[in-house]
């Protein structure tokens, strides 16, 4: 009785040095996504088909526009990313516009060709719209992206918004040498004569610009893309109001 005791107290106590030493983050990824992140090996994210991927590259000293362009994998959670009511974004606050372009590509294809052969096309809020949007069937996007069309559809009040939607389009955005979110049949971009993105109103591509924030999206299509796993540009200093990229680990509690 007293072995089977300590070997308990043993297991425990490797349980919880394991716990202490896992950073946060790799559990809301490994939470996120079950069906490619299947490690962490203590310095690098393990994918179930055996690919390693650096978590941290320990540099603590990233300009805003490195962070951006070459982001570790941890910098993803630099920002914390808060739903609930909307408010002015924070200045230097653009939780979730810092993307690992790394892992994207690992999950949902290096290529546009490689992406396209996951993508299917689904109608986008059928009463109100009836539109054709593609999406990415892997980590189960397509679904959550039906449940939102859903649930809008159902607002006949939010019609004006949601007409015009886009998605799939392989490209890099605009002014920079990083692939959109857009490019992995992640992202939906809604009607942009009722959005704001920061470089329209500001006539400018200057990161370190001081901003005017301004948005038209109301609170219940942003709730609502937020219930399923969706963050919202609106949240971003940096704001694009239109866009909804699906990012779970941000929104994991």
């Amino acid at each position: 009785m007293r072995r089977f005791a300590t070997i308990v107290a043993i297991f425990f106590s490797t349980i919880c040095l394991h716990s202490q030493s896992y950073p946060n983050g790799v559990g809301k990824l490994m939470k996120a996504y079950p069906d490619f992140i299947g490690a962490y090996d203590g310095k690098n994210i393990v994918l179930k088909n055996g690919v390693k991927i650096i978590y941290d590259d320990v540099n603590r000293n990233k300009t805003s526009t490195q962070l951006l362009d070459n982001p570790s994998i941890s910098d993803i959670f630099r920002d914390e990313y808060v739903k609930g009511e909307i408010k002015v974004p924070t200045k230097g606050n653009d939780a979730g516009r810092i993307r690992s372009e790394v892992l994207l590509k690992a999950m949902y294809g290096a290529t546009s060709s490689e992406v396209q052969k996951n993508l299917i096309t689904i109608t986008w809020c059928p009463k109100l719209v009836g539109s054709k949007i593609k999406v990415t069937t892997q980590n189960g996007v397509d679904k959550q992206l039906r449940k939102v069309s859903e649930e809008l559809d159902n607002h006949p009040e939010l019609k004006k918004y949601l007409t015009g939607a886009t998605t799939f389009n392989w490209r890099k955005i605009a002014g920079t040498n990083r692939l959109s979110s857009h490019s992995f049949g992640t992202a939906i971009d809604l009607n942009a004569n009722f959005s704001n993105y920061w470089q329209w109103d500001c006539r400018c591509r200057n990161e370190e610009a001081t901003l005017k924030y301004k948005n038209q999206i109301p609170q219940l299509i942003v709730d609502t893309f937020e219930k399923y796993g969706f963050i919202w540009g609106g949240r971003w200093y940096h704001y694009d109001t239109m866009h909804f990229e699906y990012r779970p680990e941000l929104l994991a509690e």
